[in-house]
C-alpha cells in the first residue's frame, strides 16, 4: 500500500482546544507492514503525529502482532512485542523525547485458546512489561461472508463462546488484567454473553464494535446502525464494559474516505459518523467512554490532527468535566496510568 502523506497534507488543520489534556488509549507500533499506508510506525513517527498541536500527555499501546520472537515456544512468541514496546516506552519516559509519555500502558496478546495453559504466558507478559502491562487482546473479528476482509489471518467463528477460550479468559481478572474486545458488529451478542458471564473482568470495546460497511453490508448503513444500536444498548447494561470512541475510519467501515481526491476535514468526518458517537455516549455515559485515535490504521483516511479535531467538534457543548473524562481521565483510570512503572 502506498504512503499517503502528501494526500493527508491536503486537509491540514490546526488543533482545536490545544490545551485540553489527552490520553490516546489506542495506537500501534510496527515495521515491515506493507499492507498499511505507513509500513513503519515507531517512536519518531508517533511523535511527529502527537506533536502537531494537540496536548497528548500519554498513550496506551495496543497489540498488533509486531516483533514477535522468531524462535521459542509458539505461545511465548508474543512476549517479544511487549519487550519491544516497553523499550520504546522507556525511551519516552526518559524525557529526552518530550513531555508526552508514549506507551505508558501496554496491551499485549496471549492465546486464550490455551485455556488454563495461558497462565505462564500472562505471567511472562506482565514481567516483560516492566510495570506497564495492563491487559490482553486476542482479537476475534469474523464474518460468514468471504467478501468481508480478513484482518491478520482467518479465525474460527464464535471464539467468544468457545469453552477453552473462556477458560483462558477466566484468568485475566485474577491478574488484574483487562480485555480488549475487537470484533465485528454481528458478533456483539456473543460479547454481551461474555461480559455477563465474567462481570469481574474489565472489558474495553474497540472501535464501536466494528460496524461493517463492506461486502454484504455495503450501502446498508442505516440497517447496520439499527442492529448495532440494539446490541450496544444491551452491552452498555454491563457495568464492566467501557467503550472506545474511534476507529471507525477504516476501510472495512465503508465510508471510502481513502478514495477521495482529498481527505475529509474534521467537520466532514464528524457529520458522517456523529450518530455512532452520540448513541454510544448516550448508552454508556461519559463515565465509561474514551476517545481513541487507532493510529496509524485510521491514517488511511485522515491525519492525527484531523481525527482529534473531529472529536472536539462533537464535544463542543460539553462541560469541562465531561471533556476531561472523555479525553483523559477515563483512559488514565481504566489503564491505571497513575501507577508507578516500577
Amino acid at each position: 500500500m502506498e504512503d499517503n502523506s502528501d494526500w493527508l497534507g491536503l486537509s491540514d488543520e490546526k488543533a482545536l482546544e490545544p490545551n485540553l489534556r489527552i490520553c490516546d488509549p489506542h495506537h500501534h507500533f510496527w515495521e515491515f507492514r506493507n499492507d498499511q499506508t505507513q509500513s513503519r510506525y515507531l517512536l519518531d513517527d508517533i511523535l511527529a503525529d502527537i506533536n502537531g498541536g494537540h496536548n497528548i500527555v500519554s498513550t496506551v499501546y495496543i497489540e498488533c502482532g509486531a516483533m514477535y520472537k522468531a524462535s521459542g515456544p509458539e505461545e511465548m512468541r508474543p512476549i517479544g512485542e511487549t519487550e519491544f514496546v516497553n523499550g520504546i516506552a522507556a525511551m519516552s519516559a526518559s524525557g529526552h523525547y518530550g513531555a508526552s509519555r508514549v506507551a505508558s500502558g501496554i496491551i499485549g496478546h496471549a492465546n486464550l485458546l490455551l485455556g488454563d495453559a495461558v497462565i505462564p504466558v500472562l505471567e511472562s507478559q506482565i514481567l516483560a512489561g516492566g510495570g506497564r502491562f495492563r491487559g490482553i487482546r486476542h482479537s476475534v473479528p469474523w464474518d460468514k461472508s468471504n467478501d468481508v476482509p480478513v484482518i491478520r489471518g482467518k479465525r474460527p467463528p464464535h471464539l467468544l463462546m468457545h469453552k477453552v477460550y473462556r477458560e483462558g479468559f477466566a484468568h485475566l481478572s485474577k491478574y488484574g488484567l483487562s480485555y480488549e474486545a475487537w470484533l465485528y458488529h454481528p458478533q456483539l451478542p456473543e460479547l454481551i454473553d461474555l461480559a455477563k458471564t465474567f462481570p469481574d473482568t474489565k472489558i474495553i470495546l474497540n472501535h464501536f464494535g466494528g460496524p461493517l460497511g463492506v461486502g454484504p453490508y455495503a450501502n446498508k448503513r442505516q440497517e447496520v446502525f439499527e442492529v448495532w444500536k440494539k446490541n450496544i444498548s444491551e452491552l452498555a447494561k454491563c457495568s464492566n464494559v467501557f467503550a472506545k470512541l474511534g476507529g471507525i475510519n477504516m476501510e472495512i467501515n465503508g465510508f471510502g474516505w481513502h478514495l477521495g481526491l482529498k481527505p475529509p476535514s474534521s467537520e466532514t468526518l464528524m457529520k458522517a459518523t456523529r450518530d455512532w458517537y452520540n448513541y454510544t455516549i448516550e448508552k454508556f455515559s461519559v463515565d465509561r467512554c474514551l476517545f481513541e485515535s487507532n493510529f496509524p490504521v485510521d491514517k488511511i483516511s485522515c491525519s492525527y490532527n484531523v481525527i482529534w479535531n473531529s472529536f472536539k467538534r462533537l464535544t463542543k457543548g460539553y462541560s469541562e468535566n465531561e471533556k476531561a473524562l472523555l479525553y483523559h481521565d477515563n483512559a488514565s483510570s481504566i489503564y491505571c496510568l497513575d501507577k508507578p512503572d516500577f
